[in-house]
């Protein structure tokens, strides 16, 4: 970077902040930004002009380029200019359109965007050098590539496709249980569970629904048509899904690596002062995966009608063994982080927030019957 960037509280960087990385340079890309790409306190990635399927997924390493393993494990390239269908069990390295020059006192984390992620999309995001995934360094400068595999649907992308998105944080924001309760004290965090607190806001399963035979859920179809992620409203839910309804017992059996949407039966709150990340998985509450993507951003749920906020959507895939979960099992945590600064615009307010004030709810892709 140029240009000196001025010490600030520790905490999540919100939209405005996010703009003045790119007047400054601490974000590029050769092509302008488009509406909608920066939220309240995330940037929505894009894909560049090339995939790379490869032979395996990777990370670098220290002293390691990106570039140096695709050279070593490079199957073909597709163009992505016009369109290209990434198909199921196969991986694919991407480079990204910005490029970083972070001051060292700036971090980032990455994930799938909310889109991505009920859609079963794996994707994660790599620098140079890396250790791990959707981490970024203070003051790393280099490129960014993400690392996608479609796991359930065949999907058509192209350049400009957002899949990801990214968080930029100052210091070490994460609030401690003590200060959770405080908050949820003072501005009611969840509502309509045991609302406990315990490495994060503890969200558990709704398999009751409004009654009897009343839709719980969906399980993910396979060897279905392809999803455009780029088009919304235009694929038929039951072409993609089977609906899972309620039964007496309010229970459901997830069967080894099918993919499930259900719902939280909390409503969940983030203030206009705080961002949140859903824990991806817990092995302590049992052997399956929830909530690929994570991010939850300031203002998520807050208006609501009565105080409510908005569900939780959980993308659940279960591992190895067949796993029962019933109604208010535990089956994720809601960490919370400080904002920096207050976001200008909340969630929901006019930014083509998909999913505020959601309960049970596909991805955007779909039509709502």
């Amino acid at each position: 970077m140029t240009e000196t960037t001025e010490m600030r509280p520790e905490g999540i960087l919100p939209a405005h902040m996010i703009e003045d990385m790119f007047r400054n340079g601490a974000i590029r890309s050769e092509t302008p930004l488009v509406d909608g790409q920066i939220q309240p306190a995330s940037l929505d990635l894009r894909l560049g002009t090339k995939a790379y399927r490869v032979r395996a997924s990777f990370l670098p390493g220290p002293g390691v380029t990106v570039a140096d393993r695709l050279d070593a494990l490079r199957l073909h390239t597709v163009d992505l200019a016009h369109g290209a269908v990434l198909e199921t069990g196969c991986v694919y390295i991407v480079p990204l359109q910005e490029v970083l020059d972070l001051p060292a006192i700036i971090s980032a984390t990455a994930n799938p965007k909310s889109s991505t992620g009920r859609l079963d999309v794996f994707t994660r995001v790599i620098t140079d050098d890396a250790r791990a995934f959707d981490t970024v360094g203070a003051g790393y400068s280099g490129p960014l590539y993400a690392e996608i595999s479609p796991l359930t649907f065949p999907i058509l992308v192209r350049t400009g496709s957002r899949l990801s998105q990214i968080r930029f944080r100052i210091g070490n924001p994460l609030i401690s249980d003590e200060d959770l309760q405080e908050i949820h004290a003072a501005q009611r965090l969840v509502d309509g569970g045991d609302e406990r607190i315990g490495g994060g806001v503890q969200l558990s399963i709704d398999l009751k629904g409004s009654g009897e035979g009343s839709l719980v859920g969906y399980r993910a179809k396979h060897h279905t048509a392809v999803i455009d992620v780029d088009l919304r409203a235009v694929h038929h839910p039951l072409d993609f899904w089977e609906p899972i309804h309620r039964r007496d017992e309010a229970s459901l059996i997830l069967d080894p690596n099918e993919f499930y949407i259900l719902v939280s039966r909390e409503a969940v709150h983030v203030p206009p002062d705080f961002a949140a990340e859903m824990v991806p998985f817990d092995p302590l509450v049992g052997e399956f995966r929830v909530h690929y993507a994570g991010f939850f951003d300031p203002g998520f749920g807050h208006g609501q009608a009565g105080g409510t906020g908005s569900r939780a959507v959980l993308e659940v895939r279960s591992h190895d063994v067949p796993f029962l979960v019933e109604h208010g099992q535990t089956v994720g945590r809601l960490v919370y982080e400080h904002m920096a600064e207050r976001p200008r615009r909340l969630y929901g307010e006019g930014i083509g927030s998909n999913y505020q004030g959601q309960a049970l709810k596909l991805s955007k892709h779909f039509k709502v019957l």
